[in-house]
């Protein structure tokens, strides 16, 4: 029996996958992962735009981790944003989130450092976790230091991981958490796992040979945050689900964790998007509102 695929009906977002489908193909999960790594690159490239005037980089190295620090022109707060990006754990590097990052660092007024942490299948969870968090806590190692982390899909998976270890070991001065479409450890047998399986950009089945190649360990507070015993004393969060994606629940589920346990959270569901919908800010009116609000929750946190 065959099945209608769920899809948006935004014009914007439908150019978007289409502009997808053209560098990846919907199965690129079957090609290897030099391939996969391959056209992911050239997708990234394809959407990708002028740096903010006057906005400077460099990279560098913290504690052995590949880093990538943004300043914008003019720096209007201390705190610093703390950028993980998203691929799956599998593609993805500093170039792939290189004008996302520089945009969210001008909106804001703040540096920012973008996380090169090291890929699966070579290297298996907790590597990535570990990277994340060394240079967390370099950035917090100054006196009154403060950082927002940030991460979309598989990097907000690692930006709540973050703000859940920081709280079990009572590291201080993360003012905020912005999780964009973040994989939590949901159940692939339940709501949008279901109900989205065949969404377009990123399928059920697509989920599954993620967490297969990373073999983090199943419910561990860390690795699937949705199992995390959350306290209070977690950092306050802004989650953005986009609704024709499998991962829309995890989103969910996790606002309405924290919020039960006392923590400030603002939720936001972008009712036309798909998963990796940052790429369309330039082209989607969704898309566009979705990373305003994103940068926002951004903004109010780092000048707290």
């Amino acid at each position: 029996m065959s099945t209608v695929r769920p899809m948006p009906s935004e014009t914007g977002i439908l150019d978007f996958l289409k502009i997808c489908n053209s560098f990846c193909p919907e199965d690129a999960v079957s090609a290897s992962i030099e391939q996969q790594r391959a056209w992911y690159d050239a997708l990234c490239a394809r959407f990708d735009r002028p740096l903010p005037e006057g906005l400077m980089y460099v990279d560098g190295m913290v504690m052995r981790v590949p880093i990538r620090r943004y300043r914008p022109r003019l720096v209007e707060t201390s705190t610093v944003l703390l950028y993980l990006h998203g691929g799956g754990f599998v593609v993805g590097s500093l170039e792939s989130h290189h004008a996302i990052c520089a945009e969210i660092a001008e909106f804001v007024g703040a540096e920012l450092v973008s996380v090169d942490y090291r890929l699966a299948p070579e290297h298996r969870w907790p590597t990535q976790s570990e990277d994340c968090f060394s240079v967390l806590k370099h950035l917090l190692s100054a006196v009154g230091s403060k950082v927002v982390i940030i991460g979309d899909s598989a990097g907000a998976n690692l930006a709540a991981g973050l703000a859940v270890r920081a709280a079990q070991d009572d590291l201080a001065g993360i003012s905020g958490q912005v999780l964009i479409y973040p994989a939590l450890g949901g159940d692939l047998q339940k709501g949008s796992y279901v109900e989205m399986a065949e969404a377009p950009g990123l399928t059920t089945s697509d989920v599954a040979y993620y967490r297969d190649l990373l073999r983090a360990p199943l419910n561990h507070p860390v690795a699937e945050p949705l199992h995390a015993t959350i306290t209070k004393d977690i950092a306050p969060a802004f989650i953005s689900v986009a609704h024709f994606d499998p991962l829309r629940d995890d989103g969910r589920a996790y606002a309405s964790k924290l919020a039960e346990a006392g923590v400030e959270v603002w939720f936001r569901e972008e009712p036309q998007m798909v998963h990796a919908w940052l790429r369309a800010r330039h082209m989607s009116k969704g898309a566009a509102a979705g990373f305003n609000a994103v940068c926002a929750a951004v903004r109010l946190f780092a000048y707290r």
